[in-house]
């Protein structure tokens, strides 16, 4: 469980974070563009930067590369599955006027349904994850080069 911990903890910060930039967003009615979005892999970069970074001291030299990915994989896709759960809830109990807003302010059609828009979400989150993990891993991966 200890290997776990702290990729599971900082995946929930992840999430309460980016609830929050959302829950924001909606108190302003921007949350409906898109646009917006992109600081999401911001959020989600520097979570598993973090992770990543702790996750390293925590190991010291038997730190790996398999093992810092991992770690970052797994922090992140709690934050999104999290998030995703939090933004279902969202578009059905609690602004059920979400998707028709997004629809004028994307021009996707009419034909589109919360589990299309959620889907999207949880895709669009596991990619940032994946993305995410890679770029941060190649900051903390050891040098084959002499030093």
């Amino acid at each position: 469980m200890k290997k776990v911990s702290l990729p599971i903890r900082f995946g929930l910060i992840m999430s309460v974070i980016l609830i929050a930039y959302f829950l924001i967003l909606s108190l302003f009615n921007i949350h409906t563009n898109p646009v917006y979005s992109f600081l999401n892999a911001f959020i989600t970069v520097f979570g598993i930067y973090e992770t990543v970074r702790y996750y390293k001291l925590e190991q010291g030299d038997d730190f790996s590369y398999s093992k810092g990915i991992i770690a970052g994989l797994i922090s992140g896709f709690i934050a999104t599955v999290v998030f995703s759960i939090f933004f279902l809830f969202y578009i059905t109990e609690i602004n059920s006027d979400f998707i028709p807003g997004l629809l004028e302010t994307t021009n996707y059609g009419s034909d589109v349904s919360v589990g299309v828009v959620t889907f999207t979400v949880i895709v669009m989150g596991f990619a940032t994850t994946v993305i995410s993990a890679l770029t941060v891993m190649q900051y903390f991966k050891k040098s084959w080069n002499a030093a």
